[in-house]
Protein backbone atom coordinates (compact mmCIF):
# COMPACT_ATOMS: atom_id res chain seq x y z
CA UNK A 1 0.00 0.00 0.00
CA UNK A 2 1.60 2.91 -1.26
CA UNK A 3 -1.00 5.50 -0.90
CA UNK A 4 -3.62 6.51 1.75
CA UNK A 5 -6.03 8.69 1.85
CA UNK A 6 -7.08 10.60 5.14
CA UNK A 7 -10.34 11.75 5.61
CA UNK A 8 -12.78 12.46 8.91
CA UNK A 9 -14.46 15.30 10.51
CA UNK A 10 -14.52 19.07 9.79
CA UNK A 11 -13.65 21.22 13.00
CA UNK A 12 -17.18 22.02 13.59
CA UNK A 13 -18.66 18.62 13.77
CA UNK A 14 -16.23 17.65 16.37
CA UNK A 15 -17.12 21.01 18.60
CA UNK A 16 -13.24 22.49 17.43
CA UNK A 17 -13.68 26.25 17.04
CA UNK A 18 -9.81 26.89 18.51
CA UNK A 19 -6.17 25.93 17.17
CA UNK A 20 -5.61 25.87 20.49
CA UNK A 21 -7.87 22.92 21.57
CA UNK A 22 -6.01 19.85 22.96
CA UNK A 23 -8.01 17.52 20.49
CA UNK A 24 -6.04 18.18 17.71
CA UNK A 25 -2.77 16.78 18.79
CA UNK A 26 -4.50 13.63 19.90
CA UNK A 27 -6.13 13.30 16.23
CA UNK A 28 -2.69 14.27 15.05
CA UNK A 29 -1.11 11.64 17.36
CA UNK A 30 -3.83 9.03 16.10
CA UNK A 31 -3.05 9.56 12.49
CA UNK A 32 1.08 9.65 13.05
CA UNK A 33 0.74 6.05 14.75
CA UNK A 34 -1.47 4.57 12.05
CA UNK A 35 0.62 6.34 9.23
CA UNK A 36 3.85 5.05 10.77
CA UNK A 37 2.45 1.81 10.82
CA UNK A 38 1.28 1.83 7.17
CA UNK A 39 5.41 2.95 6.50
CA UNK A 40 6.30 -0.24 7.21
CA UNK A 41 4.32 -1.44 4.74
CA UNK A 42 5.39 0.65 1.64
CA UNK A 43 3.39 3.94 1.85
CA UNK A 44 5.02 6.77 -0.09
CA UNK A 45 2.10 9.05 -0.62
CA UNK A 46 -0.63 10.88 1.98
CA UNK A 47 -3.56 11.89 0.46
CA UNK A 48 -5.87 14.72 1.68
CA UNK A 49 -8.48 17.43 -0.22
CA UNK A 50 -7.65 20.31 2.52
CA UNK A 51 -10.57 20.01 4.08
CA UNK A 52 -10.84 22.18 7.48
CA UNK A 53 -10.78 19.93 10.57
CA UNK A 54 -9.18 16.27 10.22
CA UNK A 55 -7.99 16.53 6.96
CA UNK A 56 -5.58 19.64 7.54
CA UNK A 57 -4.61 18.13 10.84
CA UNK A 58 -3.45 14.69 8.80
CA UNK A 59 -1.58 17.18 6.66
CA UNK A 60 0.09 18.99 9.16
CA UNK A 61 1.16 15.77 11.45
CA UNK A 62 2.71 14.28 7.81
CA UNK A 63 4.55 17.65 7.50
CA UNK A 64 5.63 17.37 11.19
CA UNK A 65 6.82 13.45 10.68
CA UNK A 66 8.83 14.62 7.46
CA UNK A 67 10.89 16.94 9.44
CA UNK A 68 12.17 13.39 11.12
CA UNK A 69 15.04 11.40 9.22
CA UNK A 70 12.90 7.96 9.58
CA UNK A 71 10.40 9.99 7.55
CA UNK A 72 11.83 11.77 5.14
CA UNK A 73 10.75 10.11 2.61
CA UNK A 74 6.83 10.25 2.95
CA UNK A 75 5.03 12.66 0.54
CA UNK A 76 2.21 14.51 0.91
CA UNK A 77 -0.47 15.10 -1.59
CA UNK A 78 -3.66 18.10 -1.45
CA UNK A 79 -6.00 17.52 -4.11
CA UNK A 80 -9.33 19.58 -3.00
CA UNK A 81 -12.47 19.13 -4.42
CA UNK A 82 -12.42 22.96 -6.55
CA UNK A 83 -10.14 25.99 -6.72
CA UNK A 84 -10.20 28.15 -3.43
CA UNK A 85 -11.70 26.21 -1.37
CA UNK A 86 -10.63 28.21 1.57
CA UNK A 87 -12.48 31.19 -0.17
CA UNK A 88 -14.71 31.69 2.45
CA UNK A 89 -12.21 30.77 5.83
CA UNK A 90 -11.31 33.30 8.03
CA UNK A 91 -7.81 34.66 7.57
CA UNK A 92 -6.30 32.56 10.28
CA UNK A 93 -7.53 29.40 8.76
CA UNK A 94 -6.25 30.92 5.45
CA UNK A 95 -2.86 31.52 6.75
CA UNK A 96 -2.35 27.54 7.91
CA UNK A 97 -4.10 26.30 4.76
CA UNK A 98 -1.83 28.26 2.84
CA UNK A 99 1.35 27.25 5.18
CA UNK A 100 0.32 23.63 4.85
CA UNK A 101 0.12 23.84 0.47
CA UNK A 102 3.46 25.62 0.19
CA UNK A 103 5.19 22.47 2.26
CA UNK A 104 2.96 19.59 0.37
CA UNK A 105 4.64 17.42 -1.87
CA UNK A 106 1.89 17.73 -4.71
CA UNK A 107 -1.16 20.16 -4.92
CA UNK A 108 -3.90 19.92 -7.15
CA UNK A 109 -7.49 20.36 -7.67
CA UNK A 110 -10.23 17.74 -9.57
CA UNK A 111 -12.79 21.00 -10.46
CA UNK A 112 -10.75 23.30 -12.37
CA UNK A 113 -13.12 25.99 -11.54
CA UNK A 114 -13.99 27.48 -8.20
CA UNK A 115 -17.58 26.34 -6.25
CA UNK A 116 -20.16 25.47 -8.47
CA UNK A 117 -22.06 22.92 -6.72
CA UNK A 118 -21.93 19.71 -4.10
CA UNK A 119 -21.24 17.25 -7.34
CA UNK A 120 -17.68 18.69 -7.51
CA UNK A 121 -17.47 16.94 -3.57
CA UNK A 122 -18.94 13.52 -5.25
CA UNK A 123 -16.61 13.82 -8.17
CA UNK A 124 -13.35 14.59 -5.75
CA UNK A 125 -14.70 11.73 -3.54
CA UNK A 126 -15.01 9.21 -6.74
CA UNK A 127 -11.46 10.71 -7.80
CA UNK A 128 -9.15 10.42 -4.13
CA UNK A 129 -10.68 6.62 -4.17
CA UNK A 130 -9.88 5.57 -7.22
CA UNK A 131 -6.27 7.56 -6.70
CA UNK A 132 -5.36 5.81 -3.34
CA UNK A 133 -5.25 1.62 -1.63
CA UNK A 134 -6.61 2.76 1.69
CA UNK A 135 -8.04 5.01 4.05
CA UNK A 136 -7.31 6.17 7.63
CA UNK A 137 -10.93 7.55 8.33
CA UNK A 138 -11.45 9.05 11.28
CA UNK A 139 -15.22 8.70 12.11
CA UNK A 140 -17.48 7.11 14.58
CA UNK A 141 -21.03 5.36 13.67
CA UNK A 142 -21.93 7.09 17.51
CA UNK A 143 -21.44 10.32 16.18
CA UNK A 144 -22.81 10.82 12.57
CA UNK A 145 -21.14 13.74 10.04
CA UNK A 146 -19.93 14.24 6.87
CA UNK A 147 -17.35 11.24 6.41
CA UNK A 148 -20.19 9.02 6.40
CA UNK A 149 -20.91 9.52 3.03
CA UNK A 150 -17.05 8.68 1.61
CA UNK A 151 -16.77 5.63 4.73
CA UNK A 152 -20.14 4.25 2.25
CA UNK A 153 -18.38 4.57 -0.89
CA UNK A 154 -14.87 2.98 0.56
CA UNK A 155 -17.05 0.21 2.02
CA UNK A 156 -18.60 -0.74 -1.46
CA UNK A 157 -15.20 -0.60 -2.73
CA UNK A 158 -13.65 -2.69 -0.37
CA UNK A 159 -15.94 -4.96 -1.45
CA UNK A 160 -14.79 -5.20 -5.27
CA UNK A 161 -10.74 -5.06 -5.09
CA UNK A 162 -8.33 -5.04 -2.27
CA UNK A 163 -9.05 -1.56 -0.55
CA UNK A 164 -8.34 -1.16 3.59
CA UNK A 165 -10.11 0.86 5.76
CA UNK A 166 -8.24 1.96 9.09
CA UNK A 167 -10.88 3.30 11.28
CA UNK A 168 -9.89 5.74 14.11
CA UNK A 169 -12.83 5.85 16.69
CA UNK A 170 -13.96 8.23 19.55
CA UNK A 171 -12.27 4.56 21.74
CA UNK A 172 -8.94 5.33 20.25
CA UNK A 173 -8.65 9.08 20.43
CA UNK A 174 -9.92 8.68 24.32
CA UNK A 175 -6.78 6.07 24.72
CA UNK A 176 -4.28 8.00 23.68
CA UNK A 177 -5.66 11.10 25.53
CA UNK A 178 -5.46 8.75 28.76
CA UNK A 179 -2.20 7.63 27.96
CA UNK A 180 -1.45 11.57 27.81
CA UNK A 181 -2.68 11.73 31.20
CA UNK A 182 -0.36 8.57 32.69
CA UNK A 183 2.60 10.08 34.41
CA UNK A 184 6.06 8.82 32.77
CA UNK A 185 7.70 7.26 35.73
CA UNK A 186 10.76 5.57 33.94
Amino acid sequence: MNRILVMGYKASELGIFSQKHKGIEIIKKAIKKQIIALIDEGLEWVIVSGQWGVELWAAEAVLELQLEDSYKHLRLAVITPFLEQEEKWSDEKKGIYQAVLQKANYVNSVSKSKYDGPWQFKEKNKFLLRNSDGMILLYDEEQEGSPKFIKEQASRLAQLQNYRIINITAADLQSIAEDEQQPDYF
